[in-house]
């Protein structure tokens, strides 16, 4: 199954993005009357036929809809940037892929890059909606401080994965339940500070390990995706 995506739709119509556009009408060739599925990116499911075959403004009139189900749990990754665009960009497409809720760039005391792209990393985001077949649209938030995020009040279970053997830490798939919210920081290169680690915990943040290997920042993502997605099944 294909599905496009749309932020626009109103009174029974949905206008597409001028990607979106040139991808179905350029690429794959569709033309005004075919059958079209889309999402909003909120959990609807639209199936609708092209009235405008504007490969850079293209509109279909939606037929049906229907919502489809949320996953059991919520899932809120903090993570370090790191010098190479590639490797978080690799992080953001997984973890879309196997299910994530929100996306907020840390920026830490190791953190060597303090910027992203973002309109690429929410390119990459729909992308990954898309092609995985979900039509709940993750939310990639700005750059914030260590300080600021750990400050700032959460829901659920709060974890930070930390590599430091001299801290007390449990393994990350002991430290919550199935159908829990969850928020992890995941660090730089280089770890977390000893002093971050304490400020988290003193916040109601867990040090939890992510198993015996030393894993890079877009690993550890991806893994502590992978630890809550099994759990959940």
């Amino acid at each position: 199954m294909q599905i496009f995506y749309s932020n626009n739709v109103t009174d029974g119509k949905a206008g597409f993005s001028n990607d979106e556009s040139g991808h179905c009408v350029r690429v794959l060739r569709m033309r005004r009357g075919d059958a079209i599925s889309f999402t909003d990116g909120k959990g609807n499911l639209y199936e609708g036929l092209i009235t405008e075959d504007n490969p850079s403004a293209m509109v279909a009139a939606v037929s049906s809809v229907s919502k489809t189900e949320e996953r059991p749990y919520r899932l809120h990754v903090a993570i370090s940037p790191v010098k190479n665009d590639d490797r978080l960009e690799w992080f953001t497409e997984k973890a879309v892929e196997m299910g994530i809720d929100e996306i907020t760039p840390l920026i830490c005391s190791r953190t060597e890059k303090k910027r992203i792209r973002k309109e690429r990393l929410e390119g990459l985001i729909v992308s990954a909606m898309k092609q995985s077949v979900k039509c709940y649209l993750p939310r990639l938030n700005e750059p914030e401080s260590f300080n600021g995020f750990i400050s700032t009040e959460r829901p659920g279970k709060k974890l930070i994965a930390c590599c430091d053997p001299g801290v007390e830490r449990v393994k990350i798939t002991a430290a919550f339940n199935p159908g829990d919210e969850v928020t992890i920081l995941i660090g730089p290169e280089g770890d977390f500070t000893p002093e971050e680690v304490s400020m988290a915990a003193r916040k109601g943040f867990i040090p939890v390990h992510l198993g015996p290997s030393r894993l890079r920042t877009e690993t550890a993502g991806f893994a502590a995706c992978c630890s809550v997605y099994l759990a959940n099944l």
